[in-house]
């Protein structure tokens, strides 16, 4: 997956949140990736045998049909809700399933059936020109298949593709639900490297503030992380019920075996929970230390201004005295007048500075 130098947090937000006054079970997209086509990757698979498939054409994808393979079959493309459907059918899907996948605004969440389960989740990857994506993706687990639904083309399964095919790992002598976890594992693996990501911005912004090197765009930026951050929130959160639940889960499709590697996996989401909520705190603390930064300096301007104005007062006083148009003013006939009152001012505003920094106000 490509990544750009600059990361940057800008989320787009999506269309509807919800298909209104519809039948339940009605299959319609609500999201904004949509695509012309529904393109299919196939990979079929055991412990011998390897065969990856790609079409336009979700008829093409059920001819790999053999209890003794495993068949991972990626779909992208929910817009095209025809296609879905037509998958959901021969796969014997619930429609509230078909619903589900379709709705990318749905949160994270397992459903158990008697002869598969639905997971959802929601993947996190930076695209081609850096700005970070929060996409929608549903996998539904048979005895020997895997579906996986994606918005758009793009995903963070390069690696467990590359395993599949090289035979790396465990996968090829594993089952479905092996299968599962290695695709979880490898969107939790990225929710780390987005994590990391905010850690460094967080960063990058303190030293800013504390180097006094804010520019016009640090506000917004600052805003912008913490928007990020919240979506990000909602979409990690829920994912630690919906492992909490699969660990616990008593399911022929699930294996004992597996059950060691989805425990590992909930001790990763709960670790990227509590760094998600320390960043959260500390983009809201980054705000205040901000404003805190700019009413130091405006202090300290006002010091320099009071100070000044402080010395000049009496200064100011004493000009104004000798100032006054009386006739009868002892000091104003004698010839070095001028030149001792300069001599007063002048010591003035001497003991004063010195007075101001005994007290380290300068």
């Amino acid at each position: 997956m490509a990544k750009s130098k600059k990361k940057r947090l800008s989320l787009r937000r999506p269309k509807s949140s919800k298909a209104l006054n519809q039948i339940p079970g009605t299959v319609t997209y609500v999201g904004n990736k949509e695509s012309n086509e529904t393109l299919l990757d196939v990979i079929d698979f055991n412990a011998e045998h390897y065969e990856r498939f790609r079409s336009k054409n979700p008829q093409d994808a059920l001819k790999f049909e053999d209890e003794s393979k495993i068949t991972w079959i990626n779909i992208d493309g929910l817009n095209n809700t025809e296609e879905i459907e037509k998958l959901g059918k021969y796969f014997e899907l619930h429609p509230l399933i078909l619903e589900d996948i379709a709705n990318t605004n749905q949160r994270p969440k397992i459903d158990e059936y008697q002869d598969y389960l639905f997971v959802v989740a929601k993947m996190l990857y930076y695209n081609a020109d850096g700005t970070l994506q929060i996409e929608h993706i549903s996998l539904v687990i048979g005895e020997d298949y895997v579906l996986s639904f994606q918005e758009a083309g793009g995903d963070v399964f390069d690696g467990v593709r590359e395993r599949i095919e090289h035979k790396k790992g465990r996968i090829r002598n594993r089952k479905a639900d092996y299968l599962m976890f290695a695709l979880l594992d490898a969107i939790i693996d990225n929710y780390f490297m987005v994590v990391e990501d905010i850690s460094e911005k967080i960063e990058g912004f303190e030293d800013q503030i504390f180097l006094n090197d804010q520019d016009e765009d640090l506000v917004r930026e600052i805003q912008e992380l913490k928007r990020a951050i919240v979506r990000i929130r909602r979409s990690v959160f829920p994912l630690r019920e919906v492992l909490g639940r699969l660990e616990k889960l008593n399911h022929p499709i699930i294996d004992e075996n597996t059950g060691n590697y989805l425990r590992d996996l909930v001790d990763h989401i709960i670790q990227i929970s509590e760094n998600i909520d320390i960043y959260r705190e500390m983009i809201w603390s980054l705000m205040d230390m901000y404003m805190t930064t700019i009413s130091n300096k405006m202090n300290e301007v006002m010091k320099v201004l009071t100070i000044m104005a402080s010395i000049f007062i009496p200064l100011t006083f004493i000009a104004g005295i000798y100032g006054m148009n009386f006739q009868y003013m002892p000091e104003l006939q004698w010839e070095y007048s001028y030149f001792v009152l300069w001599g007063v001012m002048i010591i003035v505003f001497f003991v004063m500075l010195y007075y101001f920094k005994r007290k380290k106000w300068l």
